[in-house]
């Protein structure tokens, strides 16, 4: 679905959350599952013992699964926290679905701090998979307005693997791109693995 050159971001959030939200839960489901198997395929991803991922929340990919997967395949996992305090992600290692995350801000399960470990050193971190409202072929990224994961990225010291899953729906031609937007380097739809950099 094109978006205009001169669609704001609020307005292409917008539109796509809509269209998202049109999706059936047998139809997300199934392209979750879909976008799981593309993303443990990746080459990055086999590669990586380090993994941090998400929590969805409504209509967006449901990350569940492909997390389960990462635990199976025996990779350390992060998943992150809003901090109220310095409006800023924490990350903290989880290996226990049930008995370490618990829902707080909008609804997302998050770690529940005294039962994890936090990672001080975020360098750690090899491959993150980043949520986000729509994408371009080029990798740029419109995420939910907070600029949480932008933050989160300037504080890593290296730059790893980023990868977005996405619905095919949330591909659109052009997102206005600040100096502190950072792009991803891979896109996973249901139809298709995106290099961003080809």
């Amino acid at each position: 679905m094109p978006a205009s050159p001169h669609m704001t971001k609020l307005g292409i959030r917008k539109k796509l959350l809509a269209l998202r939200e049109q999706l059936s839960p047998d139809v997300r489901a199934a392209c979750s599952e879909a976008i799981s198997a593309r993303i443990c395929k990746l080459e990055i991803y086999r590669q990586a013992s380090s993994i941090l991922g998400y929590m969805n929340f409504g209509a967006e990919f449901a990350s569940e699964l492909w997390i389960q997967q990462v635990l199976a395949d025996g990779k350390k996992l992060a998943l992150p926290r809003v901090n109220h305090h310095t409006n800023q992600l924490d990350l903290y290692w989880v290996d226990d679905l049930e008995t370490q995350l618990a829902v707080g801000l909008w609804g997302i399960r998050e770690p529940i701090v005294e039962r994890c470990e936090r990672l001080n050193m975020l360098n750690e971190v090899e491959f993150a998979l980043l949520p986000g409202v729509a994408f371009t072929r080029d990798g740029a990224r419109l995420g939910y307005g907070g600029g949480y994961y932008d933050k989160l990225l300037t504080l890593i010291p290296h730059r790893p693997a980023l990868v977005a899953a996405a619905f095919a729906l949330q591909i659109v031609e052009c997102i206005p791109q600040e100096a502190t937007d950072v792009k991803v380097e891979w896109i996973i739809t249901e139809q298709e693995t995106i290099d961003c950099s080809a």
